[in-house]
């Protein structure tokens, strides 16, 4: 079993090996010495370095009061998750499974070994409550691959305690600053220890030991740059639609996997935007067609129609019952007749087609790693056709007017039908198309500027709008079953029947509210 804690630190370096004195940081009534703990730790990565590339830290750490397998995974600056395991030979494989979508098919072998002497002192209050942990390290460093040297230094580290606040941290480094501690500028021992122990870097002059210049230049985390486009959103040097198109693919390859370990943990909302990662890629081969080739792209897009399925296949129920508990628990008692709520257990338990298990075996597989490789594979040598090499604001702009004259022909269409079915299933088609036109306009913004964003916030809230009357029309379904399953073993059927007209309601409201939501959209468009 693993277990994540959160770790909120600062890293500070200094002309000597001693600590200021820190009894005069506001809020702090003693300085404990606890000793001096011996370290030793062992970091894995691929030959490559694609968990230094990421930020993440993997090692292996003998000594101290937390020996074993630890796994760092950056959270904001300064702020990491700790996911720890039980110490053993190899890496343990819920660890690895985390590192997956970076290590794929790589093997996880030993690069450096960091040996601290941790000299530790604790920060409390008058009641004796531990604010931060401080602790000055003398680090040797060994590179274990290639024809790697070896470096010393000494840091000094200071660690947020559980649940402290993180201003306590400012305060502690206006006091070193004012002692001459300035921050490190590496962010990790590691990347330190891979800085100074590099064999191509320049040998310093002696008595130069100080890290100086450790983390500039181009390190591993600037191996996802590649042309005039960034790995984001953003684009830099772009010059012509196709480049616009691939950042905006970047962005999603990006997020699908720096999305995988958190999936993995079950983090609340990963799944849902790990699908809508792969629902935007989508989108983005269908409305760039003439900038990306289909041929190429479409297996891809079935791929990842297959991967937002696994996703979601206890996800949607989840959703359901979700809805369907709340909407009960706002009936008066006297309203939820028979075993109701029983009922809705067992109806959602009989239709959950899968569990976290399954989940993991599909990120685990050989078919989701191999869509991770093609996506890399379509980044890094795109299908791009004539009209990638275009003016943006010509090609991506007809994408997006084409993408909002389909919405507004399929909205146009349902708001002349009569209500029921066939209109039901119109908004809904209009609704799945809003949500493409939103991501083409997402892709267009960096280039189109104010137009497109003003477009993807009208696409988002006619999504809304179309989303609200989509689960009410999936809801009342999912009533109709519950009410038939009720009433074949004899139960009362009421609060079924009640909870089916109030979403009928709903219903009605949104599709109310669409014809003047639509005309203000529209003449918006106009201007």
């Amino acid at each position: 079993m693993a277990e994540t804690t959160r770790e909120i630190e600062r890293k500070y370096e200094s002309e000597d090996s001693g600590l200021p004195d820190l009894t005069g940081v506001a809020g702090v009534a003693a300085v404990l010495d606890k000793g001096v703990a011996e370290l030793d730790a062992t970091y894995y990565d691929t030959a490559d370095a694609r968990l230094a590339a990421a930020s993440l830290t993997l090692r292996r750490r003998t000594g101290g009061s937390d020996a074993g397998w630890h796994l760092k995974v950056p959270v904001a600056p300064g702020v990491r998750d700790e996911i720890r395991a039980p110490l053993s030979d190899t890496v343990p494989k819920v660890l690895a499974g985390l590192v997956r979508s970076r290590v794929r098919g790589a093997e996880l072998v030993p690069v450096v070994r960091l040996r601290s002497a941790r000299d530790v002192r604790h920060l409390v209050d008058a009641e004796g409550r531990l604010l931060a942990e401080v602790s000055v390290d003398a680090v040797r460093a060994d590179r274990l691959t290639g024809k790697g040297g070896s470096a010393q230094w000494t840091e000094i580290e200071v660690e947020l305690a559980d649940g402290g606040d993180p201003r306590f941290l400012d305060k502690v480094e206006k006091r070193l600053r004012t002692a001459g501690v300035r921050p490190s500028s590496s962010a990790s021992k590691l990347a330190r220890a891979l800085a100074e122990t590099d064999p191509g870097r320049k040998k310093k002059s002696k008595g130069s030991g100080k890290g100086k210049g450790s983390g500039k230049g181009k390190g591993p985390g600037e191996k996802g740059k590649q042309g005039g486009v960034r790995a984001g959103s953003a684009v830099v040097g772009a010059v012509n639609a196709g480049d616009h198109v691939l950042a905006y693919l970047r962005a999603q390859r990006d997020a699908l996997v720096e999305l995988d370990p958190a999936v993995r943990r079950d983090v609340s909302d990963s799944v849902h935007r790990m699908r809508v990662a792969t629902r935007r890629a989508r989108s983005v081969f269908r409305s760039y067609a003439k900038v990306l080739d289909r041929a190429v792209t479409d297996p891809i897009g079935e791929e990842l129609k297959w991967l937002a399925g696994e996703l979601g296949v206890d996800r949607d129920q989840e959703v359901l019952t979700e809805r369907l508990t709340a909407a009960l628990e706002l009936l008066p008692h006297t309203l939820v007749t028979a075993p109701v709520r029983n009922r809705l257990s067992a109806w959602s338990h009989a239709r959950s087609g899968g569990s976290r298990r399954r989940l993991i075996a599909v990120l685990d597989g050989g078919r989701y790693l191999e869509l991770l490789d093609a996506l890399d594979r379509l980044v890094a040598e795109p299908p791009l056709l004539a009209a990638a090499g275009g003016q943006p604001s010509k090609v991506i702009a007809k994408a997006v007017r084409k993408d909002f004259g389909q919405v507004a022909a399929l909205v146009e269409e349902a708001l002349g039908r009569a209500p029921g079915p066939e209109r039901d299933l119109a908004l809904h088609d209009a609704r799945k198309k809003a949500k493409r036109t939103r991501y083409s306009a997402e892709t267009a913004a960096p280039a189109l500027g104010e137009p497109a964003v003003d477009l993807v916030r009208m696409m988002k809230s006619l999504q809304s709008l179309l989303g609200d009357h989509q689960d009410s029309v999936m809801t009342r379904e999912a009533l109709q079953d519950l009410a038939e399953e009720a009433h074949a073993a004899g139960e009362n059927a009421f609060t079924f029947g009640l909870l089916y007209g109030r979403e009928e309601r709903r219903a009605e409201l949104a599709e109310g509210a669409l014809p003047e939501a639509w005309e203000t959209i529209s003449e918006a468009m106009r201007i």
